[in-house]
């Protein structure tokens, strides 16, 4: 029986296999550097009788990433050159030669990821991450498109936020970080998908002609109500969290300018292209609408698609979009969505209008942070979610659903016009 007692060993007294064919990026040594931190020494060094390293190539380059002056190694002497030479290849290739079972990896990496933990310590990259936590797309019981009316009395009032599943809809200011951080209840974004007003006096095709709260402003208000609003963003978002702003080019100046002087890191605009044209008062209609990717500039962004993605982006506009003047079909956010996020991340928009990202995080088992100034869009929102799940939303603290809301203050009204 080998003597198998664990010793230390200074790290510069350990001698690499010359010829080791086993290589080591700097990324992988960071890996192996950011799990000994973590978990401490499992797994000790194996060294022959003169200190040359059998197994254990990279713990050794990440002891010396982390500074560590001694390392614990097994010292083997009973083997001959030729099974030394031998093991140097069969302990890392027998390791690859096992499979994964992909069900029960991802209820895992689900659990731990729902506990908390950082799923970056356990050795899978963004991509392959994204791919088993993505689960199937979930079907509503409408179609993904579908919104209901805008009602002529709102049941919500300003600063109630809703609980709808693992959703929270919160009618109250997205400039303010109050606000904000009560929508949030003390998660912070995994990533932001939103569409801010445009500074156009946009309105709607209807004959109630829908307009936006906040959408014609001076240039400098216009300037310093989207720097609150990312700011707020800012507060409340994860280090590296994506950030996707629909926008309009006429304002684009004011866009970019407000998302990097808040502290984003502006990478690329990427362009939605419509099936079909929108009729308008300018030269040229318009059949495109640019979107601003970037991500919180405090750490590595999150990338969990492959290399194959465009900045151009071919979605059809939604079959009727008489609810909201700029309503976004599902099938275009769903698209940044899934290349940003994973299963389980919070999802932030501050500008809700008729709930899109709520219907594609509801779709894709993210929870979604919606923030909606206009009390009846946020009914719109809530009342479309109810109509896709078949879920009833509830009012944060008291637990009440939204039918039951609506009627006692319906009834509160009634009462109050009588008298």
């Amino acid at each position: 029986m080998r003597d198998l007692s664990i010793q230390t060993r200074p790290v510069e007294a350990l001698i690499p296999y010359a010829r080791n064919s086993r290589t080591h990026s700097a990324g992988q040594v960071a890996q192996i550097a950011a799990s000994i931190r973590e978990f401490g020494w499992t797994n000790p060094v194996l060294v022959d009788g003169e200190n040359g390293i059998i197994a254990g190539h990279g713990r050794v380059l990440a002891a010396r990433k982390l500074g560590l002056t001694e390392v614990p190694c097994i010292e083997i002497r009973d083997m001959t050159e030729a099974q030394k030479r031998a093991y140097v290849i069969a302990d890392n290739k027998l390791a690859e030669n096992a499979g994964w079972d992909k069900e029960l990896l991802a209820l895992e990496l689900g659990e731990l990821k729902a506990d908390g933990f950082d799923l970056d310590l356990i050795g899978f990259d963004a991509e392959d991450l994204g791919k088993l936590l993505e689960p199937d797309a979930k079907i509503g019981l409408t179609d993904d498109d579908d919104a209901p009316e805008v009602a002529a009395v709102a049941v919500s009032c300003p600063g109630d936020l809703w609980v709808l599943g693992s959703h929270r809809v919160m009618c109250g200011d997205s400039t303010s970080v109050a606000d904000v951080e009560r929508l949030m209840d003390g998660y912070k974004a995994d990533l932001i998908v939103t569409d801010p007003p445009y500074n156009v006096a946009y309105e709607g095709g209807t004959a109630e002609k829908l307009t936006i709260q906040n959408d014609s402003m001076g240039d400098e208000a216009f300037y310093q109500f989207l720097l609150a609003a990312y700011g707020a963003m800012f507060a409340v978002a994860k280090d590296g969290a994506g950030l996707y702003v629909f926008h309009a080019d006429s304002e684009g100046v004011n866009f970019r300018k407000a998302m990097t002087d808040a502290g984003f890191k502006l990478a690329q605009c990427c362009v939605w292209v419509k099936q079909s044209l929108v009729l308008g008062r300018q030269d040229y209609h318009w059949q495109h609408e640019p979107v601003l990717y970037g991500w919180k500039a405090t750490g590595a962004h999150r990338w969990y698609s492959d290399r194959k993605q465009s900045t151009v982006w071919n979605f059809d506009r939604p079959a009727r979009n008489d609810v909201h003047p700029t309503m976004k079909p599902v099938a275009l956010i769903e698209y940044p969505l899934c290349n940003s996020s994973r299963g389980g991340d919070v999802v932030l928009d501050l500008f809700g209008g008729s709930g899109t990202t709520l219907i594609a995080c509801e779709k894709h088992s993210r929870s979604a942070r919606l923030m909606e100034l206009d009390p009846k869009y946020c009914d719109v929102i809530i009342r479309r979610w109810q109509e896709f799940t078949g879920q009833q939303a509830t009012l944060a603290g008291d637990g009440r659903a939204f039918a039951q809301v609506a009627e006692e203050r319906m009834e509160t009204t009634n009462a109050r016009s009588e008298g």
